[in-house]
C-alpha cells in the first residue's frame, strides 16, 4: 500500500511539472512578442524534435516504426500541427488564463473523437460532462462579442485538434508505439509545414526573441516528457486533474508579467470547466472501486 501512494505521489509530481512545462510554453511563445505564428511554431518544434531524436538514438530500436502506425501518426501530426498553429495565434491575442482553459477543452473533445475513431462508447455522464464543459466554454469565448470573439473561437478550436491528436496517440499506443517516436514525427512534420512560410514570411528576430523560442521548445520537452512519466507512475483516472493547474500556472504568468485580468465571465467558465473535470476524475476513481 505504501509502494502504491509513493508511485501516486510521484505521479503527481510528474504531472504537475507537465503542467508548469506547458505553461512556461505559452509564456514564452508570447514573450517572444510580435513574430508570424508558423515562425514559433518551427522554432518551438524543431526544439522537441531534436529532444526526442536523440533519445531515439540512443533507444535500441532507433527510429523503428510500427507497422500499420503511419496512417495514424499521419492524422496526430496533422490535428496536432492545426491545433498548435491555432494555439500559438489565440496566445498571441488573449490573456494567457483565457488561451490555456480554451486549450484544455482537449479531453472533452477527445471523448467525443474516441466516439468516432475509436467506438469507445462514452456513458452518460460522460455525455453530460462534455455539454456542461462546452458552456463552460462559451462563458470563456464570449459570442456575443461578434468579431472580437474571434481568437476565443481560434482558442476553443485549438483544443479541439488537440482532442483529435491526443485520440490519435491514445490509439497509436494500443497498438505498441513509442512515446519517442510519435514526439520525432510530430514534431519533425510541424517543422516541415512551418518550412515553406518561413521562406516567404520570416521576420528578422533579436538573440532576446530566440531565446524565448527556444525555452518555448524546452519547457514543451518538459511538459511533454514529464506528462508521459506521470502516467507510468499512476492511472490518468487518478491525476489528470491536476493537469489543470497549467490554468493557474498561467493565470499567475499572465498577471505578473503581462497585467492579464480575467473577466467575471471567464471567471465562471474557468470553474465550470475545471469544476467538471474534477467531478469526471471524482466519477471514474470511485466507479472503478465499485465491485462488478
Amino acid at each position: 500500500m505504501k509502494k502504491v501512494r509513493n508511485q501516486h505521489l510521484i505521479g503527481i509530481i510528474f504531472i504537475l511539472l507537465a503542467a508548469l512545462g506547458f505553461s512556461l510554453m505559452t509564456f514564452f511563445v508570447k514573450l517572444s512578442g510580435d513574430l508570424p505564428t508558423m515562425q514559433k511554431v518551427f522554432f518551438r518544434n524543431a526544439v522537441a524534435a531534436v529532444i526526442a531524436s536523440v533519445s531515439l538514438f540512443r533507444s535500441k530500436e532507433k527510429f523503428h516504426v510500427q507497422k500499420g502506425s503511419w496512417g495514424w501518426l499521419f492524422l496526430r501530426s496533422f490535428m496536432g500541427f492545426l491545433g498548435i498553429v491555432a494555439n500559438f495565434w489565440a496566445i498571441d491575442r488573449l490573456g494567457l488564463a483565457d488561451s490555456n482553459i480554451l486549450n484544455k477543452m482537449s479531453p472533452f473533445f477527445a471523448i467525443i473523437m474516441s466516439y468516432f475513431l475509436l467506438k469507445e462508447r462514452p456513458n452518460r455522464v460522460e455525455w453530460i460532462s462534455v455539454l456542461i464543459a462546452f458552456i463552460g466554454a462559451v462563458f470563456v469565448v464570449k459570442p456575443s462579442a461578434g468579431v472580437a470573439s474571434l481568437p476565443a473561437v481560434v482558442g476553443l478550436i485549438s483544443g479541439f485538434c488537440a482532442g483529435f491528436a491526443y485520440t490519435c496517440v491514445r490509439k497509436l499506443g494500443i497498438m505498441g508505439e513509442r512515446g519517442p517516436v510519435i514526439v520525432f514525427v510530430f514534431s519533425t512534420f510541424s517543422c516541415l509545414c512551418a518550412v515553406p512560410f518561413l521562406i516567404f514570411d520570416y521576420h528578422p528576430m533579436t538573440w532576446l526573441q530566440l531565446l524565448y523560442l527556444i525555452l518555448s521548445g524546452v519547457s514543451a520537452a518538459l511538459g511533454q516528457f514529464s506528462i508521459t512519466a506521470a502516467y507510468t507512475h499512476a492511472p490518468a483516472k487518478e491525476i489528470s486533474v491536476f493537469d489543470y493547474t497549467q490554468v493557474l500556472f498561467a493565470a499567475a504568468l499572465g498577471g505578473i508579467f503581462f497585467g492579464d485580468r480575467p473577466d467575471v465571465y471567464s471567471i465562471i467558465g474557468y470553474i465550470i470547466i475545471i469544476g467538471t473535470a474534477v467531478f469526471r476524475w471524482y466519477y471514474n476513481l470511485h466507479k472503478e472501486e465499485k465491485p462488478s
